[in-house]
């Protein structure tokens, strides 16, 4: 899969694509841009490392953070849904937050854990976890991007 897929097949069903990252710091973004052409495609992404970027410019409300923590499928879909707020554009958002690593992971939430949200203009949000595992920042964050690329490219192909 690469990222020129993604663009040929949001193309074919007239998709734009908006990003929210969290642990990923912007690596989505940056893959989506690197192709040339990918401006036909791809609108926009915030990086809300801070919870107060998550409440203030995606719109995820600050007892959803309380109650399940930043690294969650609640906070994922709600940052998914946010993005759809922030970029009116946007057919497809995709969302990402985790623990990187190498510190921050508890017992419950260990390093390596990755949540995604995915929405559509006009319909649900789903959410998804995965644990990557101790494998690195690098890697956590380089494996997470991937993910989410692959996620993006089946949603597009089912669209």
């Amino acid at each position: 899969m690469t990222v020129a897929d993604i663009l040929k097949a949001a193309r074919l069903v007239n998709a734009r694509l908006a990003t929210a990252e969290s642990c990923t710091s912007g690596l989505l973004a940056a893959a989506l841009t690197e192709p040339p052409g990918s401006s036909d495609v791809f609108i926009g992404g915030i990086v809300a490392y801070s919870n107060t970027v998550k409440e203030n410019l995606l719109h995820v409300p600050a007892s959803i953070l309380a109650a399940h923590g930043a690294v969650s499928e609640a906070v994922a879909a709600k940052m998914a849904r946010g993005a759809l707020i922030a970029f009116p554009e946007a057919t497809l958002t995709l969302s990402i937050t985790g623990i990187a690593g190498p510190g921050g992971g508890t017992q419950d939430k260990p390093v390596g854990r990755v949540c995604f949200g995915i929405a559509k203009r006009d319909q649900g949000v789903r959410a998804q976890t995965i644990d990557f595992g101790a494998l690195g920042r690098a890697q956590v964050r380089k494996a997470a991007t991937q993910h989410a690329l692959n996620m993006i490219l089946k949603d597009l192909r089912t669209a």
